[in-house]
């Protein structure tokens, strides 16, 4: 086929990443953005301090908090996904249970902070926390005791905390859907990461460590690479990686080519007419032959279901990426999914 032909040498780019087993190593990236990353993260990694991570969703929140958390390698790294912890598992999966506390606990268990003993929280998407359980973290990490569901006796666990959100938590205290104090206590040391829009010149060297990661032996060409660098990337590093496997997935090598490039790379304003609400671009077999009222207007729970479909059939199912390109979080997207029967 045309992908597997030879493709002329002055038309291909092959950036090289330095070997380096410094946690730094994982921080893809020379722009003036990532180098600050860089500073930051080399400055604070061995303190204790809480850190707390602001960014879009997908530029690579847990990165760096693994990356900070490495330079000292100290004790474990336990992440906390705020966004999935809902009802009554909230507790018993931060706090772990007792033995008998309710009907199947048949054992004791033991939380996700007893697992970061001695070495990291890391709080993924804190904003989505509800108010009742910030109250509670507020409390761990202040006097750094709880009490497991059903316990009596305080159990004890010393951890480092960082925290991540792509939320404006400032702006949630003023509308009192996040703890001011809580703010505070996680606000000591803030690093924010720009959206990769920002820094479209990291674009090779991630392509490069994404190839190395899922390719096998691909590289691409100069063309790919500008197209790529032309995208705006809603869904920032993480779009970026699933747009490379899929490239990889669907060209045999070695090299990918512009005609492997997604639609929504080579045409953006075409994709943004297809995720619309008008329901334009490619039909969805989900969608309602009639869903208009008699005045020829469709209902806006129509127009948001009918683009909630559009975008998880294009991402093949991924809500993470689903969520980015619809611009909503991923916690939003599933409330949109039960709320719909989806």
């Amino acid at each position: 086929m045309g992908h597997e032909s030879a493709v002329p040498a002055r038309s291909c780019v092959t950036p090289q990443i330095a070997l380096d087993v410094s946690p730094l190593s994982t921080l893809i990236g020379n722009s003036p953005a990532m180098k600050q990353v860089h500073r930051l993260v080399g400055r604070i990694g061995r303190s204790r301090f809480p850190v707390l991570i602001l960014g879009e969703t997908g530029t690579g929140k847990e990165v760096v908090a693994r990356a900070i958390h490495q330079m000292e390698a100290r004790g474990p790294f336990v992440v906390v996904d705020c966004s999935s912890l809902v009802g009554p598992l909230m507790e018993s999966e931060l706090f772990g249970y007792a033995k008998g506390a309710f009907t199947g606990a048949h054992n004791q268990k033991l939380g996700l902070l007893d697992a970061a003993n001695g070495g990291t929280a890391f709080f993924d998407e804190i904003g989505e926390l509800p108010l009742d359980m910030q109250m509670k973290l507020l409390r761990v990490l202040q006097q750094k005791e709880f009490r497991a569901v059903g316990a009596v006796a305080q159990r004890s666990s010393n951890f480092r905390v960082i925290a991540a959100t792509n939320r404006n938590l400032a702006e949630e205290v003023k509308a009192n859907r996040f703890r001011q104090d809580l703010y505070y206590r996680l606000n000591v040391i803030r690093l924010r990461l720009a959206p990769l829009r920002e820094r479209l010149e990291d674009i090779p060297a991630l392509v490069t460590f994404f190839l190395e990661r899922h390719g096998n032996d691909h590289k691409a060409t100069t063309e790919v690479l500008q197209a790529l660098q032309q995208y705006d990337w809603p869904g920032n590093i993480r779009e970026l990686e699933h747009t490379v496997q899929r490239m990889v997935a669907m060209n045999s090598g070695p090299w990918l080519t512009a005609a492997d490039l997604p639609s929504t790379v080579m045409n953006p304003a075409r994709e943004q007419d297809f995720l619309s609400a008008s329901g334009q671009g490619s039909p969805n077999a989900h969608a309602p032959v009639n869903p208009c009222s008699g005045n020829g207007i469709m209902p806006l729970a129509e127009l948001e279901k009918r683009a909630i479909l559009n975008a998880l059939d294009y991402t093949k199912g991924d809500r993470t990426v689903a969520a980015a390109m619809l611009g909503i979080g991923r916690t939003t997207l599933y409330r949109k999914l039960k709320e719909y029967g989806l």
